[in-house]
């Protein structure tokens, strides 16, 4: 039996989301927070933890984070859904609307998931290339909706893996154009600062995505989406009933707790990304682009498989995106300790000598 026959079109035509498994010493691929809980805060982590009644179902749909999360965005409580992180929100999106024939636009280079999921979910997938600044290409997407007008528009902001946020006016213009739901992915507001919850009201189209996924709790997989009351009440639907733990449920409402330990860790990381962002200037040869995440994308005027080789070698990871076109030559490096971008910039040097 082939068992490919079964299987549909878009899941045949793609590969597996890849993920490096092995260990390294300074791990700066996945974008996420370096700082581990204090001591006191992991023993408090510890009891709340030890509080779950692993024997009985977590509450389904998480009410009581959604309504926490919803007094914090200032918004209602049928305007939110919690998550298994940002992944399942956007499968959910991508399910609801995935009607015979819809169609998802991304912009590319960008979070490989929207392709991924928009495919498993049998949307056609637009991909439009950013410009020659990585930035939105409006004349190129209005073409585009011109002739198959989306259900649904993923714009990251800030972007991944061009760390920069798309101009905010160009995300307006999409938002009263387009015909379709756009989501804005602030998956980086911690490291960003920048928002369109304020704008909720103005967009029926808007959806905005969040994650705790970058400020410390990568491994609990806890993301919020907020949208509009009529949006929610559909995608509720399609939400499966007990989709977040009651561990990560515990998780969400320690974050909130302890939320401004988490933003002061957030700022910590800030500091240290401008430092780095200093240090790859000095380097002959990379050239970082302008970041306003917790990570750093720069181009090198030599083959990067090279370099991403020798360090694995000296056991650092960062993250590979050398491709042919706009991406020939670029790399991602995520925002360590002080310690391990010290080591990383020291190695790097060394390579290129």
């Amino acid at each position: 039996m082939d068992i490919r026959v079964l299987i549909k079109e878009g899941v045949l035509a793609q590969k597996a989301y890849g993920v490096e498994n092995a260990a390294f010493p300074v791990k700066l691929d996945a974008n996420e927070n370096p700082l581990v809980m204090s001591e006191d805060l992991r023993e408090r982590f510890a009891a709340r933890l030890a509080s779950v009644p692993l024997n009985r179902y977590p509450e389904a749909g998480s009410p009581a984070l959604v309504a926490r999360f919803a007094r914090a965005f200032g918004v209602g409580r049928d305007q939110v859904i919690i998550g298994n992180g940002s992944d399942e929100l956007i499968q959910i999106l991508c399910t609801a609307v995935a009607r015979p024939g819809a169609e998802a636009m991304i912009p590319v280079p960008t979070f490989a998931m929207y392709r991924i999921s928009a495919q498993n979910a049998g949307l056609k997938v637009a991909a439009v290339p950013l410009d020659g600044e990585f930035d939105l290409d409006l004349a190129a997407m209005r073409e585009r909706i011109a002739a198959h007008p989306p259900a649904l528009t993923f714009l990251a902001w800030p972007n991944n893996p061009t760390a920069n946020c798309f101009r905010r006016e160009r995300i307006e213009a999409i938002l009263g154009d387009w015909p379709g739901i756009v989501v804005v992915d602030e998956a980086y507001f911690h490291f960003s600062g920048q928002t369109f919850l304020p704008s909720l009201g103005r967009y029926e189209n808007l959806v905005i995505l969040r994650t705790l996924s970058k400020v410390g709790f990568a491994a609990m997989r806890i993301g919020m989406l907020i949208g509009p009351p009529a949006l929610v009440y559909e995608l509720d639907k399609v939400r499966l009933p007990y989709n977040l733990n009651a561990m990560s449920q515990a998780a969400a409402g320690f974050y909130l707790d302890h939320e401004e330990t988490f933003l002061k860790q957030a700022e910590e990381i800030r500091g240290w990304r401008d430092e780095l962002l200093a240090a790859l200037k000095t380097i002959p040869g990379v050239h970082p682009r302008p970041a306003d995440a917790n990570f750093i994308f720069f181009h090198c005027d030599f083959d990067t498989d090279r370099v991403y080789t020798h360090l694995m070698e000296k056991g650092i990871l960062i993250k590979n995106f050398n491709a042919p076109g706009t991406l020939r030559n670029f790399m991602r490096v995520t925002v360590g300790t002080r310690e391990e971008n010290g080591r990383f910039i020291e190695v790097l040097k060394d390579i290129i000598a």
